[in-house]
């Protein structure tokens, strides 16, 4: 057996110095160019071939023999947030040089293990035969980059997909591997309802946008007890609500926003998010007013585990790692783009444990105080080799139905 930790071991001081450069230059979604050109050429000196899909990102490529294709996958960009200089207790070991501009999500730390992953497989190649795809995603966070890499990554004959998220709620050296659904799908929304203003005295001389909201929204809470089966989850939320400027007038326009999110896009997203549309229409006819779509993209897709894949990535954590690693956790309601990913390739997405209260890391994502104990990246490390390793060896056939939807429109879902 490859002693993979030992591997990652070997490597530790590199990857905290992977993730600390990383860390200290963050860059917002779709700008993120010095990060894949020191992603490139990383990635070429370690003897790796490497191709940029423009507005897609970079990957890496493992050309070993015959065998099975094992795609592996890390997100770039980083947040507009400016960052603290403390976590939750102490003193960060390092903080963004870029100001307002933070990696306040973790991918430093997909990066860094990503490139670390890289570098053992093709150090040990060796010992495995097959193919192994390394992709570097731009902007994530805006779901931007995908209507690019989807038709791309079809091309590329993959068996296999693996990601993996840290988590600010497992401890780390943990790995957690879900069964079914990992994170929600999702949908957000911005609306404008444009009506006819006029004087407070006389509202049946104006059509009001905020009567209009008030019965759509009166009725969008119904809707949801109508429209989703009570086992399932679906949420919903408003966040921002904008009309009017005065007490005795009444406004031509408001303004809404929020999101909602599911774990099953088949069973509760889909048919919500429909009727959402048919409220909206309906009512604002209503009340003759219209409306504008600001933003509202089709809904992103929940990040599906197969069951074959998780079972080997829950296989290879404890053979690598040791039974003690695999931690239990609830699944997460945010949302990632790995889900299209894997409507396209059976694989897995993993949570990498990252918590450690002494430290001070345990802040949540997108939040200042946010921190990556990076003892939690090797283990993160050994899990990504390990699966890869596996399903190389194995070559599991996986019954699996691919999603058939254009893959320009399948990349084009987004939060």
């Amino acid at each position: 057996m490859i002693n993979v930790k030992a591997l990652a071991d070997a490597h530790y001081d590199e990857l905290v110095k992977l993730r600390r450069y990383f860390h200290e230059h963050p860059e917002l979604s779709n700008v993120e160019d010095a990060t894949c050109d020191t992603i490139q050429k990383k990635l070429e000196e370690y003897g790796i071939r490497t191709e940029v899909v423009e507005h897609g990102g970079v990957f890496g490529f493992i050309d070993n023999g015959p065998g099975k294709t094992v795609l592996m996958r890390a997100d770039i960009d980083g947040l507009p947030i400016q960052e603290t200089e403390t976590n939750l207790n102490q003193k960060r070991v390092c903080v963004s040089k870029n100001p307002g501009v933070m990696h306040a999500c973790g991918h430093d730390g997909h990066i860094s293990m990503l490139l670390t992953e890289a570098k053992i497989l093709q150090e040990i190649k060796d010992q495995w035969s097959g193919r192994v795809i390394f992709m570097f995603e731009r902007a994530e966070e805006g779901s931007d980059a995908t209507q690019h890499l989807m038709p791309y990554l079809l091309k590329q004959n993959i068996d296999y997909c693996y990601g993996t998220h840290v988590r600010w709620d497992v401890p780390a050296g943990k790995i957690n591997v879900e069964k079914g659904a990992a994170m929600a799908g999702g949908f957000a929304f911005q609306i404008k309802i444009k009506g006819h203003g006029g004087h407070g005295s006389r509202p049946d001389l104006s059509q009001s946008p905020i009567d209009c909201f008030h019965a759509f929204y009166g009725n969008l809470q119904a809707l949801r007890m109508r429209d989703v089966n009570p086992l399932e989850c679906l949420t919903l939320s408003i966040g921002t609500v904008q009309a009017g400027s005065a007490y005795n007038v009444i406004p031509n326009e408001l303004f809404f926003g929020g999101s909602s999110r599911f774990f099953s896009y088949e069973h509760a997203g889909k048919k919500f998010y429909d009727d959402f549309l048919k409220l909206l229409k309906n009512e604002c006819d209503n009340y003759d007013c219209t409306y504008e779509l600001v933003r509202m993209k089709q809904p992103l897709l929940e990040v599906r585990n197969n069951p074959v894949c998780g079972d080997y990535a829950r296989k290879a954590v404890a053979k690598y790692l040791g039974e003690d690693a695999l931690y239990d956790v609830e699944p997460w309601m945010a949302s990632e783009t790995f889900g299209l990913t894997l409507s396209l390739f059976p694989g897995v997405f993993t949570f990498t444990g990252i918590a450690n209260k002494e430290k001070g890391c345990g802040g949540n994502h997108h939040t200042p105080q946010f921190d990556i104990d990076e003892e939690g990246l090797r283990a993160g490390v050994v899990a990504g080799v390990g699966y890869a390793l596996e399903m190389l060896a194995a070559k599991p056939e996986i019954e699996f139905k691919q999603n058939t939807e254009d893959p320009v429109q399948l990349g084009l879902r987004g939060m």
